[in-house]
């Protein structure tokens, strides 16, 4: 699962990735500062294609309802990908309402006697994406919510936990926003470990509260290797 990450670039790198990436001219987020421990409830950012199929960016409240819930503490936070397109709670917004959760990276709790966080990143350091779905608050017709899907555990990952969140490159952006349903199996496929970093950190990032680059610092020296 995915149930913390972090957007870390400083905003004039966001601005310009938005830019170059996304064609969007003119991001209007002055308000944004680089989180180093996002957690479910909070406002997130995601790109999603607008009504002219445009590519927009908007703040999305983590946490997914469908428009129709009648019950507003089933908030989602993930979505498994294998079952997104047959459970009805998710399958308008999978077909509708897809969207691009921007990362900078994510962190997940081994299982041992005590709960050991680990951050996870890709090796250049790249603004990434998860791939997401939203869908407009039941109540408050303004507001979007959201959930990260998920998939099976690649190399990396195994040892920490079983799942871990689909995580797009540059191609898969385009292709999770415009795919036809052949092209999904592709798109869920676990991210290559090759690409990615890992390494465990303290207890420090346990506590939402503390945001900055304490939360991603190593435990040890060096990076841990699988």
């Amino acid at each position: 699962m995915c149930g913390r990450y972090l957007l870390s670039h400083d905003l004039k790198s966001l601005i310009e990735i938005l830019q170059n990436r996304w064609d969007i001219k003119k991001p209007n987020i002055d308000y944004y500062e680089p989180d180093y421990n996002i957690a479910p409830g909070q406002n997130v950012l995601a790109i999603y294609h607008d009504t002219g199929n445009d590519y927009s960016l908007s703040q999305f409240l983590w946490g997914y309802l469908p428009h129709w819930s009648k019950d507003l503490s089933k908030k989602m936070i993930n979505a498994r990908s294998e079952s997104i397109d047959k459970k009805p709670y998710f399958k308008d917004s999978f077909h509708k309402r897809k969207c691009l959760i921007l990362a900078s990276g994510f962190y997940e709790w081994k299982r041992n006697k005590s709960k050991s966080p680990y951050f996870v990143g890709i090796k250049e350091n790249d603004l990434f994406s998860f791939a997401g779905i939203w869908d407009f608050h039941p109540q408050q017709s303004d507001l979007k919510t959201c959930a990260i899907l998920t998939t099976a555990a690649n190399e990396i990952i195994t040892p920490i936990h079983n799942r871990m969140p689909v995580i797009l490159d540059e191609e898969g952006e385009k292709s999770w926003l415009t795919a036809d349903r052949s092209n999904y199996i592709d798109i869920f496929k676990p991210y290559s470990s090759g690409k990615m970093k890992i390494h465990e950190v303290s207890n420090y990032v346990n506590n939402w509260r503390n945001n900055d680059k304490q939360c991603i610092k190593p435990l040890i020296a060096e990076q841990l290797k699988f």
